[in-house]
């Protein structure tokens, strides 16, 4: 069935716990836990595949820094089979404080979007063959990038996408990218700065006119799906207390994607997503809570009867 892959900067989050407020400038302020963890993005979404029993490839940068060094432990601790494609001569990890107290949380983060060489879409040619999903990684103005992802498309290969939030987010500014998409899948507030539009209903008429299925992601309200003229707002999972809802978007895409690569209906891939999400949000960390292939499975509204065609390796809810 082939496998599925991404290109993406792998993100470090330093997260201070329960702090009792966010230091003043000239103030200092200790937290009473600590922890350093891989945080979200398209490894974040890989590594859940993984734990599903998909087989994935991941294509990032990784320098000779300490930041990189924890990286390369944490993917092969994974399980992540990676493929580095350089450091650019700096820091090419991402890498966010994030500071929490018991109201609300604040970030601090380093990073810059890396641009692909020509040597590294010859890599990407030569690995992603057989990929049968892939994340769309983008590097604006690179057309060897764009007819790369042309080619996967002809080949059969489901290109999904997610812009996350830019100031300057507009549809101009990714139309290349929609066009060439099969699926994306913004929160509420990005779909509404994309189209310009006040309500999830009116942004999803815009997007209607580039995707056959539209999604957006409602955080704690579930998700809003269209298709056709149907519209629906899928509920959240049942009995999530939410604790931090870093990563959940893209435990969600992990979702959709688990049920696109096994050919499930839409609904079904939805149900998924918003199963990953909701487990991701129980603990501090992208990757800290997540639900076992079985649990899944009962939680997504599969009988056993139609889980059993959906093979993958078990493994345990929780770190």
């Amino acid at each position: 069935m082939g496998f599925i892959a991404g290109i993406g900067a792998i993100n470090c989050d330093l997260l201070y716990g329960r702090i009792p407020k966010i230091p003043n400038e000239g103030e200092e302020v200790y937290s009473d836990t600590f922890d350093l963890q891989l945080g979200g993005g398209v490894p974040a979404i890989l590594v859940n595949l993984s734990r599903l029993g998909i087989p994935v490839k991941l294509f990032t940068f990784l320098g000779e820094d300490l930041f990189s060094s924890f990286a390369r432990k944490e993917l092969m601790r994974f399980q992540i089979p990676f493929y580095n494609l350089g450091s650019r001569g700096e820091i090419p990890i991402h890498i966010t404080s994030v500071m929490i107290t018991g109201r609300d949380r604040t970030f601090l983060s380093y990073g810059r979007r890396k641009p692909l060489t020509r040597e590294d879409i010859r890599i990407l040619e030569e690995e992603m063959g057989g990929s049968a999903i892939m994340r769309m990684y983008v590097d604006p103005g690179n057309r060897e990038l764009l007819e790369f992802y042309r080619e996967r498309k002809r080949e059969g290969c489901i290109l999904t996408f997610d812009t996350g939030w830019e100031d300057d987010l507009s549809i101009d500014k990714y139309l290349e990218y929609i066009q060439l998409a099969d699926y994306y899948t913004p929160n509420l507030k990005e779909a509404l700065k994309i189209t310009e539009r006040d309500t999830v209903e009116e942004a999803a008429k815009v997007l209607s006119r580039y995707f056959d299925q539209v999604i957006i992601k409602l955080g704690g309200e579930g998700c809003y799906y269209e298709s056709g003229g149907r519209k629906e707002r899928i509920p959240p999972m049942d009995g999530v207390r939410a604790v931090d809802p870093t990563g959940a978007g893209d435990a969600f895409h992990a979702g959709l994607m688990y049920g696109l690569y096994h050919h499930c209906d839409i609904e079904t891939c939805i149900q998924m997503g918003t199963v990953m999400g909701g487990y991701c949000v129980k603990e501090v960390g992208c990757l800290t809570s997540y639900p076992d292939l079985t649990l899944l499975q009962r939680l997504a509204g599969l009988s056993p009867a139609e889980g059993e065609g959906i093979t993958g390796k078990m493994e345990n809810s929780g770190r």
